[in-house]
């Protein structure tokens, strides 16, 4: 959240140097306040378990948020109950004339699939094209990531060599972005998945704006459209055992997988895994959520499509301060 201060403070300046959120008397005298409205399509096999991942982290947040769970109506889920979807999940047509502050597309485990052999890719393509007139920001994750990046972009993804499964070293390339905010110059993440981004790409696309990546995992976070579209490679939204069980899972399967890096103390899966990625998920979620907050209409009715800035990337390199706080 911002501090709100007298205009003429002296700090106020160093602090926005500092790309630290300041609302002078002004700004905050004019402010109207109502809670967040966030969806969350779930894509995920375990829904459950997935709500429970990302209402942590959404839950840091000070502002009342009404979260709304999106089911899609064109597959049916095999992992959870009907009565648990019928209850707390609504489908696409419910909502299709509502609009919300922010949306997000979970991952998926159908990465190896070609997009359009999925079972739901035409009823997916129909809500992210939705999202730029119903939504203010949509904040994608993993394969969701990888599908609206290829949706809006035509960005391919790749098939990696081996499942990337570990916890992984992240840096941040551009702090003056507004999902940085407050974010130290490396930080982990959590990445399972099989398939990667076609990072060359999302380099020449003048649209695309990388500012978080790994040594190891590539891109990790990319801006598009002055933040209205985000895009999350890894899983900072992950509980301390996720990559656990899916290590375990895959382990009953027969697949051979490898022991998740950065995870179990002396790469033992005996010991229970290190938890290093909360604090800067944390920071992650709750930035996005404060940038929805200030940025959204007050009136969701006056929303605007997203239209993606016609900017060139050279414009974002003023912006660069590696060296500052």
């Amino acid at each position: 959240m911002p501090i709100r201060v007298q205009n003429d403070l002296p700090a106020k300046q160093m602090l926005e140097s500092e790309n630290i959120f300041v609302m002078d008397e002004d700004r905050a005298s004019a402010q109207e306040i109502r809670p967040l409205r966030i969806a969350i399509l779930n894509l995920m096999p375990l829904k459950e378990d997935t709500e429970l991942d990302l209402l942590r982290v959404l839950s840091n947040f000070p502002i009342q948020t009404e979260i709304s769970f999106m089911k899609t109506e064109s597959h049916e889920a095999k992992h959870t109950s009907a009565s648990h979807l019928n209850k707390f999940y609504v489908g696409f047509n419910a909502v299709r004339e509502e609009r919300f502050d922010g949306l997000i597309i979970t991952g998926a485990p159908v990465e190896k699939l070609e997009y359009s052999e999925v079972e739901y890719w035409d009823e997916l393509c129909e809500i992210m094209d939705w999202s730029k007139t119903h939504v203010f920001s949509s904040f994608h994750i993993c394969w969701g990531a990888q599908a609206a990046l290829y949706h809006h972009y035509g960005i391919q993804k790749r098939l990696l060599p081996k499942k990337l499964s570990g916890v992984y070293l992240h840096r941040v390339l551009h702090r003056r972005k507004m999902l940085m905010r407050g974010m130290d110059d490396f930080f982990y993440v959590p990445q399972s998945r099989y398939t990667g981004i076609d990072e060359e790409a999302v380099k020449r696309n003048p649209e695309l704006y990388v500012v978080a990546e790994g040594e190891e995992s590539g891109s990790y976070l990319i801006l598009a459209c002055s933040s209205r579209q985000i895009f999350v490679t890894g899983h900072s939204e992950y509980d301390r055992y996720d990559l656990d069980k899916e290590y375990r899972r895959d382990l009953a399967r027969g697949l051979a997988p490898d022991i998740p890096v950065n995870y179990y103390p002396d790469d033992d899966p005996s010991k229970p895994p290190i938890l290093s990625w909360r604090s800067s998920s944390n920071c992650t979620y709750t930035n996005w959520l404060n940038f929805v907050y200030q940025e959204t209409p007050y009136r969701l009715e006056d929303l605007k499509p997203v239209e993606c800035d016609s900017y060139l990337r050279a414009s974002h390199e003023r912006e660069i301060d590696d060296t500052g706080s």
